[in-house]
């Protein structure tokens, strides 16, 4: 199915559990592990090879998805490695699902300017899910920076269905619109 499709989620996070779990059964070695402190090392198996799984399948030009798992697995340890990942999902993907993911992963990951950098270079307000809208919304609040959020919600008038986003539009209005009164002065 992956190769068919690389981004098909379903897929891909039953071919991690099965690589996570094997993975995590036996050691470096390949002799089982089975003292309690292994723990850590079976975790760190179990990442290592859905991080191989990754990036095999991030080869293909069309698969966005895998590198939106590996840059989760390398967030806290790999910042710039993290932002190029996301950056090439971001581009190999023309609907903005890709984008929607790192928004949210790196917002996750409490880096909500660096998800506003990503959005800003990448986002395509009228070809893209309106979703990268509501990340991008939220992302600058995290980032204290209201009024650009506000720009964020205006840019949604350049998307063609203007009936699909009208509810999206006004529950992002009265975000902007609280994060405001929390701020003196704005």
């Amino acid at each position: 199915m992956l190769s068919d499709d690389p981004n098909n989620v379903r897929a891909f996070a039953a071919l991690a559990e099965i690589v996570r779990r094997r993975a995590a059964e036996t050691g470096p070695d390949g002799d089982p592990l089975t003292a309690p402190q292994d723990e850590v090392a079976r975790q760190r198996a179990a990442d290592l090879a859905v991080w191989s799984l990754g990036e095999e399948l991030a080869g293909n030009p069309r698969a966005w998805y895998p590198l939106i798992e590996v840059a989760r697995l390398s967030v806290h340890d790999d910042h710039e490695g993290t932002l190029r990942r996301l950056t090439t999902a971001a581009e190999r993907d023309p609907s903005g699902a890709a984008l929607v993911e790192a928004l949210q992963l790196l917002r996750e990951a409490g880096k909500p300017v660096d998800a506003l950098g990503l959005g800003i270079g990448h986002w395509r307000p009228r070809e893209h899910a309106p979703e990268v809208a509501r990340q991008l919304v939220h992302a600058a609040i995290e980032a204290d920076r209201p009024l650009e959020a506000k720009q964020y919600v205006t840019n949604l008038d350049l998307y063609p269905d203007q009936a699909a986003v009208a509810r999206l539009r006004a529950e992002l209005q009265q975000v902007v619109a609280q994060a405001r009164q929390a701020i003196p002065g704005t």
